[in-house]
């Protein structure tokens, strides 16, 4: 590739991206070289090109790569033959710097490099390396330097035209010999090396190769602008070179240098090349596939479904649940998956079947993954990825409370979890961005023609013992193919997944501890976040407070979980379930003990009831402690109502969980000493009275139906 600048010229040359993987030894080339095409359009012309309004050629555009593979044998000579070629119509006063293309950032603009070239007195300067490469036997040929790295590197090097031109003169070799041992050759020969005026680059001030040195470069932030420092020899190289398997750190350091994200701009390159899909109709959608996964037993799966339907774009008309293989009776025991909304569902051999039916549906554009365990709390969720037009790109969403998100900084040596420097500040918003990451999980959308192209392989989510999203992020890596995740916007939650029960009707009321938020929002009134906001405390009765605590869902589950277990009391005396066995008011009734849900009614009751009876009854502070807790059933033929008596609680707390008028007629509560009665129970609402002494009350006859209340006896 040609650079051009007044007066001097830059060369970059193509090679291909090489996979570490001998199954992908047998690479068509021709498709490499588009992939690499895809990634210097990505890389370079974002971070730099125009940053330092460079132009250029590209040396041997169009030809297959014939240079070998690096990672496996020696290779490269290709770019030597096409660098001779182009040297032969270049100007003699000419200063060329040729690089590899791919895996390099430029840090600066030409102005610093070709100062610091001139400063070394030297007519031809190479990078340096710490690993001698390809030849080790070499070294003791290599020149002594007193301090800094004593091998060359021919990823990169800048020079007068007559002096490359005579450091290539002599080669012959082909397209597959190595280009590094004919330059290393030509350096460790003392007369070469003098009459070409060759030098190393030995402390990194031009150059900076990683391979060998990822401790010795740290990112510097200065004036706006982001630099690699090299904190060995304390230089800023203007280039940076991720030679050898050095690609996840350079892709690192290439979502900050030089001005990709900085503190004082935040990401100045999120908002390029964007795809914008305002103003289209709906005709003009772009068609998306979903492929839902189910892996484990999961809570609020009705809610995911109800939340996708609202995501903003429609998607194409086959909705589909794609379970792992055998997972249907053994994840919900039994209970027909239809229960949770679903029209058709399909048991399917592999998981990677919905990404395939978006491969071979041409009018497929997207095909978008999603685990059940993500809660999508943005409904312009897919209109945003969409938008940022990658070619892989998720939702930045976390586990509340918690580091543990959907995507890697950084990886370790074998392939598994590594924090990289910036991971905190990305998951908690302090660096917002579009973040090129080596490893996405739970949610992420794909563009077909990706799937189409780059990533056309049967085995796509398959690799080794890897599980399905390793072995995805693993192949699209060596692919070649980036993945980015986005935390611009703020999308949602993970659920915890690890202590879900599957023994109740309705499990999900039993994830006041697990899930908290997603508990609330499901079960907790939507308006008693503004009892105090909007005075939604009534008083309809003398110290009787009346406010929404439970929604209608959580109201309907409490009473469909009680018939369920449908061992209700008999109403008499003599009850074994509390404390002497013997009750002087009998209901008939399910204690919360019976279903095992006292800690998670004492939980709603500290959270949701506490900070209201200290409002309501001034220095009187609750730790929400209750003797008695239980669901009451009332009916005409079975206990209509319950005669005048004195609750044994500090407090009661008395939530209708039906309605009347449609649920039953008649019942209420009515207080003796005021001759005060709320005869119209709101569904979900709480009634909350003290319980000795003054309040002295009776329920009211049920004339119709079946009414239902959930009672609580509190003290201190």
């Amino acid at each position: 590739m040609l650079l051009s600048w007044p007066g001097y010229r830059f060369l970059l040359t193509w090679q291909p991206l090489i996979s570490t993987s001998d199954k992908y030894q047998s690479l068509d080339w021709k498709q490499a070289f588009l992939e690499t095409v895809l990634t210097i359009c990505s890389l370079l012309w974002r971070m730099w090109l125009q940053l330092f309004y460079l132009s250029w050629k590209v040396l041997g555009n169009g030809d297959t790569w014939n240079g070998g593979d690096y990672m496996t044998a020696p290779g490269g000579g290709q770019k030597v033959n096409l660098l001779k070629a182009a040297l032969q119509n270049m100007e003699e006063d000419k200063v060329v710097l040729f690089i590899d293309s791919y895996d390099v950032v430029f840090a600066s603009g030409p102005k610093e490099l070709l100062k610091k070239f001139q400063q070394t007195n030297h007519k031809v300067v190479f990078s340096a390396e710490t690993l001698i490469w390809p030849d080790r036997h070499l070294e003791d040929k290599y020149p002594h330097v007193r301090e800094g790295k004593r091998f060359l590197g021919s990823g990169g090097f800048i020079g007068y035209v007559p002096n490359l031109k005579e450091m290539v003169s002599d080669w012959s070799g082909k397209d597959n010999d190595s280009d590094q041992l004919f330059f290393t050759k030509i350096y460790i020969n003392p007369e070469k090396r003098k009459s070409i005026n060759i030098t190393l680059d030995n402390k990194c001030r031009m150059f900076q190769n990683l391979y060998g040195s990822l401790d010795e470069v740290v990112l510097k932030f200065e004036d706006g602008r982001v630099r690699a420092r090299n904190v060995l020899y304390d230089t800023l190289p203007v280039i940076v070179h991720g030679n050898g398997p050095t690609k996840l750190q350079i892709n690192y350091l290439g979502n900050y240098i030089p001005k990709v994200w900085t503190f004082e701009t935040g990401c100045s390159g999120c908002l390029e090349d964007l795809r914008p899909l305002s103003g289209l109709k709906e005709s003009e959608y772009h068609w998306w596939f979903i492929g839902i996964f189910i892996q484990q037993p999961t809570p609020f799966v009705s809610v995911f479904f109800e939340r996708l339907h609202k995501t903003g774009i429609p998607p194409k008309p086959t909705q589909t649940l794609h379970l792992q293989p055998g997972e249907r009776n053994k994840l919900y025991n039994g209970v027909p998956i239809v229960k949770f909304g679903l029209k058709r569902v399909y048991c399917v051999p592999c998981i990677f079947v919905p990404s395939e039916m978006c491969r071979q549906d041409k009018d497929c554009e997207y095909f978008f993954s999603v685990d059940i365990e993500v809660v999508l709390k943005n409904k312009d969720t897919l209109k945003i990825l969409i938008e940022q037009n990658e070619p892989v790109i998720a939702p930045m969403i976390t586990r509340e409370g918690r580091l543990w998100t959907n995507f890697w900084g950084a990886l370790s040596a074998d392939g598994y979890y590594a924090r990289s420097e910036d991971y905190v500040d990305i998951v908690q918003r302090r660096r917002v961005g579009v973040w090129n990451v080596p490893y996405l999980t739970k949610v992420y959308m794909v563009k077909a023609s990706v799937l189409r192209e780059e990533l056309s392989a049967n085995d796509l989510f398959s690799f080794g013992n890897m599980d399905m999203d390793m072995a995805f992020c693993h192949n699209v890596r060596n692919k070649g193919v980036f993945m980015y995740v986005t935390n611009m916007h703020t999308f949602g939650r993970l659920l915890s997944t690890e202590n879900y029960q599957m023994t109740h009707l309705h499990n999900d009321l039993w994830q006041i501890f697990e899930n908290p938020m997603d508990w609330e929002e499901r079960y907790i009134h939507e308006n008693y976040t503004k009892i105090m906001r909007d005075k939604l405390i009534e008083t309809p009765c003398p110290d009787v407070y009346w406010f929404p605590i439970l929604s209608v869902t959580g109201c309907d589950h409490i009473v469909e979980e009680m018939e369920n277990f449908g061992q209700w009391s008999g109403g008499g005396n003599t009850d074994t379930r509390i404390q002497g066995g013997y009750e002087n008011v009998p209901t008939i009734d399910i204690h919360m003990t019976q279903i095992n849900y006292q800690k998670e009614w004492h939980k709603i009751l500290l959270d949701y009831v506490a900070p209201i009876t200290e409002k309501m009854y001034p220095g009187y502070y609750t730790k929400a402690q209750f003797e008695l807790a239980f669901v009451v059933r009332y009916k005409p033929d079975e206990q209509p109502l319950l005669r005048p008596h004195h609750d044994a609680s500090t407090f009661t707390v008395n939530i209708a969980l039906n309605q009347k008028q449609i649920d039953y007629q008649g019942g209420g509560c009515r207080f003796l000493r005021y001759n005060c009665s709320v005869e119209a129970p709101r569904k979900g609402w709480a009634l909350m009275h003290p319980g000795r002494l003054t309040h002295y009350h009776e329920g009211l006859r049920v004339t119709a139906g079946t009414r239902y209340i959930a009672v609580s006896f509190v003290d201190p």
